[in-house]
C-alpha cells in the first residue's frame, strides 16, 4: 500500500499512480459550468494533471497559481486542476485567484477517478480526499511524468513536470 504523511503522519492511500509509460486511466469529471468531461474531450492535447486535495488549502492554491502561470503558457497544452471541490467553490475560487488558463474539474458525480488513480486518501483527517499528485500526459495519454507528493502539504516539483512537458514531441 502506497503512503503518503500529512503533518508526518502517515496516511495510507488506495494504490499506486498510473506508472510513466502506461495509459493514462479514462475519467469523468465536472467543470465548473456542471458539464462532464473525460480524457477524450482533450484528444491530442498535452496534458498536466494537478491533482489537489482542496483548491481551498494555502498549498493547493499556490499549485494552481503556479501552474496557471507557468504551464499554461504552453501551446497545445491543457492544464487540469483536479480536486473534491464542488464546482461551484472551484469556480469562484479560480475567479477571485485571477485563474484563467487552468481547468478546475471536480470529483462531485464520480470519485472513481481517485481510486483509478491510485491517490485515494483511505485515512487521516483527509480521508476520501485525493493525496497531492501531478501527471503528465502526451497527446495519446501516455504517462510522461508522474510525481507523487510525498507530504500532502508540500507543493510539486514543478520544474520537473514542466520539463517533461516540453520533452513531448
Amino acid at each position: 500500500m502506497t503512503t503518503v504523511t500529512r503533518r508526518g503522519e502517515t496516511v495510507n492511500l488506495n494504490g499506486d499512480l498510473p506508472p510513466v509509460g502506461s495509459k493514462a486511466p479514462d475519467f469523468s469529471l465536472t467543470r465548473t459550468d456542471l458539464t462532464d468531461v473525460s480524457l477524450a474531450d482533450y484528444a491530442g492535447k498535452r496534458k498536466v494533471l494537478s491533482i489537489v486535495p482542496s483548491l481551498d488549502t494555502p498549498t493547493c492554491a499556490m499549485s494552481a497559481r503556479r501552474f496557471n502561470e507557468q504551464a499554461s503558457a504552453l501551446g497545445d497544452t491543457v492544464v487540469l486542476n483536479i480536486s473534491a471541490d464542488l464546482p461551484f467553490a472551484a469556480a469562484r475560487f479560480c475567479e477571485t485567484e485571477g485563474i484563467d488558463s487552468v481547468e478546475a474539474l471536480s470529483m462531485m458525480r464520480d470519485r472513481q477517478f481517485a481510486t483509478d488513480y491510485g491517490i485515494l486518501q483511505l485515512d487521516g483527517p483527509m480521508a476520501g480526499l485525493t493525496a497531492r499528485a501531478v501527471l503528465v500526459l502526451d497527446g495519446d495519454n501516455t504517462v510522461v511524468y508522474a510525481e507523487l507528493v510525498p507530504e500532502i502539504r508540500q507543493e510539486p516539483d514543478y520544474d520537473a513536470a514542466l520539463a517533461a512537458l516540453e520533452a513531448i514531441d
